[in-house]
């Protein structure tokens, strides 16, 4: 091997990696409408729950 094979292997491997991905949440955080959207759950949940006589 030469370095210059060695050097382009290195790089593909390393762009390959970069491009890679899981399918999992995105590092840019969660946005705006999610917040909302969670925070509607939680309180639809309690008064699900306080309605309910659960708690």
């Amino acid at each position: 091997m030469t370095a210059d094979s060695v050097a382009a292997s290195a790089a593909s491997q390393v762009s390959a990696a970069a491009r890679t991905r899981t399918g999992g949440p995105r590092e840019d955080g969660p946005q705006i409408l999610e917040h909302l959207m969670g925070w509607t759950l939680v309180v639809v949940l309690a008064m699900f729950v306080t309605q309910a006589g659960l708690m």
